[in-house]
């Protein structure tokens, strides 16, 4: 985190910079904010292999394979968190990953379309997607949030049950008393720095 920042953000928080404030302003963000979603991103694909066996791949660039269920078809699919998490050179990327399947695929004679390839965005809604992700949707289908999750499960409300057995774990997990170490702990190594 940048430092120019530190008392900044202590001081629209909680209107003073006391170390307290410091160490919350620097904590909070972590807790609520980037840390989390990023941890997020990069445990989902662990979690569909859990919730769904026999998903992954060994596709190089293919996250997971799965029989779509509402077309039938075999899908090869990139996995990706958010509808704004990809930048311009992971268009390439997933242009290129996909174009070397699909020679592979020829190479071995098997029958595959292009729109048996396809990015899921695990949560949003496709009104929501980045120009990236727009982008990669003119060559390859990009399916977003419950979109994504029914032709997986072929169960529409899916998405916002997962949603919600998130938000129930949380319940399971008393973080408060854990919150407040790391904030004392923090204000005092501020403190020591003064």
């Amino acid at each position: 985190m940048n430092p120019f920042l530190f008392k900044y953000l202590a001081n629209f928080l909680k209107r003073n910079d006391d170390p307290r404030s410091i160490a919350e302003a620097l904590i909070y963000p972590r807790l609520l904010g980037s840390s989390i979603t990023t941890s997020f991103g990069m445990r989902i694909q662990k979690l569909i292999g859990e919730l769904f066996e026999g998903f992954g791949s060994t596709t190089p660039g293919i996250d997971i394979e799965f029989q779509d269920q509402l077309d039938g078809s075999k899908k090869y699919c990139q996995l990706k968190s958010g509808s704004n998490t990809i930048n311009h050179d992971d268009v390439e990327t997933i242009f290129g990953h996909f174009q070397s399947a699909i020679n592979l695929a020829r190479t071995n004679n098997l029958k595959i379309g292009i729109d048996d390839f396809i990015v899921g965005v695990v949560y949003g809604d496709s009104n929501q997607l980045s120009t990236h992700y727009r982008r990669v949707n003119e060559r390859y289908p990009v399916q977003v949030g419950q979109g994504f999750w029914h032709r997986i499960t072929g169960h529409k409300p899916f998405y916002f049950e997962l949603i919600d057995a998130f938000g129930e774990v949380a319940l399971e997990v008393d973080g408060r008393t854990k919150l407040e170490e790391s904030i004392a702990k923090l204000a005092s190594e501020i403190e020591g720095r003064s």
